[in-house]
């Protein structure tokens, strides 16, 4: 493995820590996004999102959002593009696109999600995103 991978790997940088959180997502891969998170991490959705509410421990996350984003939706993906980093804060402007299984209707919505890393875990998350957008795809 190149020595930039090895770093990235294994970096503790907050950025990075949430990058790989993004990777492992995109992957689907439950058990590496899982590993980005604490113990203790307070994961909270947007009120008005379908999955609205903050879930606790990295399995919590993963079994209330991840895997109910894939159950109701085909490619469900975040696409990061920015992020901004205030030392422990990451603000990352992101893209949702998906298709929602029962509908057939297709999403391509931004949005903005606020990351904080202690000791190269994410300790917490909290989601902004035009909910209206994605509800709407999800009507008949």
């Amino acid at each position: 493995m190149p020595y930039e991978s090895t770093v990235f790997a294994t970096s503790t940088a907050p950025a990075d820590v949430v990058r790989r959180q993004y990777l492992a997502s995109a992957a689907g891969d439950l058990t590496e996004l899982r590993a980005t998170l604490a113990p203790d991490v307070e994961w909270t959705e947007m009120a008005g999102f379908p999955l609205a509410g903050t879930y606790r421990t990295p399995e919590g996350v993963t079994a209330n959002v991840m895997e109910k984003l894939g159950a109701d939706w085909d490619d469900w993906t975040a696409h990061d593009d920015t992020y901004v980093v205030d030392g422990e804060n990451v603000v990352v402007l992101a893209r949702y696109t998906a298709t929602n299984k029962a509908t057939g209707k297709p999403i391509d919505v931004r949005v903005a999600h606020h990351f904080t890393v202690r000791g190269g875990l994410i300790v917490r998350f909290e989601q902004f995103v035009d909910t209206a957008l994605v509800r709407d795809a999800m009507t008949a």
